[in-house]
């Protein structure tokens, strides 16, 4: 089979991913709320474990990080007021590490996202990582980069759920992970494939 070519590639988008050190690190939803329970995700973990070098080796750069995470009001998995809706330990904020509120899958849909970037005097490398690929991964990818960012998706860092394709079938979380990973890199940014890949 031949595969097509980008549109990246036919806009004539550069292809080379960023330094850590010249971009800003965006945690996106790393809540306990894809750890356990109905939005239990199937590599939670691993891509956990992932984020958890990503943050660290930001942190070590000097990378502005920026937390995100999901509110769904009192009582939902998304709860950020009980446990199941706070940041993972692993990733935890630390002091002085900004964390935007959301209740769209765009970051930056009725947030201060866009606000806290210019607060930081972030230039236009985001690097993204976080749950879920398909869905607040990829539409804060979209909405970077219609606001002119360039972003940078880790992919080992992120992680989605299996879901029942139009026809009923079954589509498994790793497919389902690669198609919305392969949406994001055919326009809207950039994939490494493992925290390694990104340049320090």
């Amino acid at each position: 089979m031949t595969v097509s070519t980008t549109l990246r590639d036919v806009i004539g988008l550069d292809g080379a991913l960023p330094e850590l050190s010249a971009g800003t690190l965006i945690m996106i939803d790393f809540q306990n709320t894809y750890r356990t329970g109905v939005m239990a995700l199937p590599d939670a973990d691993l891509a956990l474990d992932a984020a958890a070098r990503l943050l660290d080796r930001a942190r070590a750069a000097g990378t502005p990080v920026v937390h995100v995470v999901n509110d769904g009001g009192e009582g939902t998995p998304y709860d950020i007021r009980a446990e199941i809706g706070q940041i993972a330990s692993a990733v935890a904020p630390r002091d002085g590490e900004p964390v935007v509120v959301k209740r769209f899958p765009n970051s930056f849909h009725e947030t201060d996202l866009l606000e806290t970037l210019r607060r930081l005097d972030a230039g236009p490398d985001l690097v993204l990582a976080g749950f879920m690929t398909h869905m607040c991964v990829q539409f804060t990818a979209q909405g970077a980069f219609n606001l002119g960012y360039r972003p940078t998706v880790v992919g080992e860092a992120c992680a989605t759920r299996p879901l029942a394709g139009p026809d009923g079938t079954p589509i498994p979380a790793g497919v389902l992970h690669a198609a919305a990973l392969t949406t994001i890199g055919d326009l809207f940014g950039r994939i490494a494939p493992r925290v390694a890949d990104v340049p320090a």
